[in-house]
């Protein structure tokens, strides 16, 4: 397959604040921060009109994978229940947990469940209280036509992943496929290496680099969601300090329901106010791919399939978690001692407004 010149104003956006989780650790060191914070670090401070006010980090720059929360502070969800909600935009050097941490924000996005037991592992007290994604959108590309038809035929070529990738989701293809770290090709957010070579492999968000691989290319990389074949795990968690959640539950509940309104309302009805959000906030950000990830969100599921079937948008269950964490020690990740519990808690699940959507669309191959 012969693809055009990837332009370099086309490159997809750095997605390593999506999976690192060494950004995630960095905070740990900062935890007995946390006591003598002069913020507000019971999200009591009032703001406008004495609503309870709350500063939501984000790990990376506005986008769709965000947009629950965007839709929530723009039709008003988080004001409703007594919120200010200020959404903290991310960038390549965003430490979420660091600003949990020091007081600089109340609640924070964790991207995948490696994240969160990380720093369980490290006893940093916070945890995870709502999974706005069942699924976790990582996946990996091929070229089209050129002989991969499942995970298992990539066995032998070269894979473009991210160091993160190295201690999340790769001993999972290892054990599971047989794949070798002699495959292990370095991924710097750039496609070039993976549009130069028809062998190669390369890792992505299900929401993002393949619709900009099409859109610049004019060619459609054939896509693998890893979470479609076996790999398990949360995504795009709401993260809670400890001493957030003992002193005000009520203004956690109240964003985890907020949220979730949100979610199901820029999925499934009119997204428009809080893409305008979006935009302002980020001006690389264009409707095109803000409406491409909402489509691929819906295609594959990713907010409404496995427990939110049952539960709710942003639900998570003792039985979800187990099933992760189990998987990570049979890869020797953590030890079997490790209280995965202390990770997260489902307290403000089970008053989640049950938002009832559409059953995820069987993927059509990408």
């Amino acid at each position: 397959m012969n693809w055009e010149p990837f332009a370099e104003t086309q490159s997809p956006m750095p997605r390593a604040p999506k999976t690192c989780l060494a950004l995630l650790l960095a905070g740990a060191a900062l935890v007995a921060a946390v006591g003598c914070s002069k913020s507000h670090p019971t999200g009591k401070a009032q703001g406008q009109a004495g609503l309870t006010t709350l500063r939501f980090a984000t790990e990376w720059r506005p986008e769709a994978e965000q947009g629950g929360f965007y839709e929530a502070l723009a039709t008003g969800e988080y004001a409703r229940r007594g919120l200010n909600v200020t959404i903290i935009p991310g960038d390549s050097g965003s430490n979420v947990p660091e600003l949990l941490a020091t007081g600089a924000a109340d609640l924070g996005i964790g991207s995948n469940s490696f994240g969160v037991l990380n720093l369980a592992a490290e006893h940093v007290p916070v945890r995870a209280v709502m999974a706005s994604f069942q699924k976790d959108p990582q996946v990996l590309m091929a070229h089209p036509g050129g002989g991969i038809t499942s995970l298992a035929d990539m066995k032998g070529h070269p894979i473009l992943i991210s160091d993160a990738a190295i201690t999340s989701f790769w001993p999972w293809l290892k054990a599971k496929y047989g794949f070798t770290d002699a495959q292990v090709r370095k991924y710097t957010f750039d496609p070039a290496p993976f549009l130069a070579d028809p062998r190669a492999v390369q890792e992505g968000y299900v929401t993002s680099e393949p619709y900009t691989i099409q859109k610049a290319t004019g060619v459609s990389p054939t896509v693998f969601l890893l979470a479609d074949n076996g790999y398990p795990g949360y995504a795009a968690m709401v993260l809670a300090p400890d001493r957030l959640i003992a002193a005000n539950a009520h203004a956690v509940q109240a964003f985890v329901e907020a949220s979730a309104i949100g979610w199901k309302e820029y999925l499934e009805g009119d997204a428009r106010a809080a893409d305008a959000l979006i935009l302002k906030a980020n001006p690389d950000m264009t409707e095109d791919v803000l409406s491409n990830a909402r489509a691929k969100m819906r295609q594959y599921g990713l907010v409404t399939s496995g427990d939110a079937q049952s539960g709710g948008v942003g639900a998570m269950t003792d039985a979800g978690w187990q099933r992760f964490f189990d998987m990570a020690v049979k890869l020797g990740v953590y030890p079997k001692t490790l209280d995965y519990h202390s990770a997260y808690t489902t307290a403000f699940s089970p008053t989640l407004p049950f938002v009832a959507l559409p059953k995820p669309e069987k993927p059509a191959g990408s």
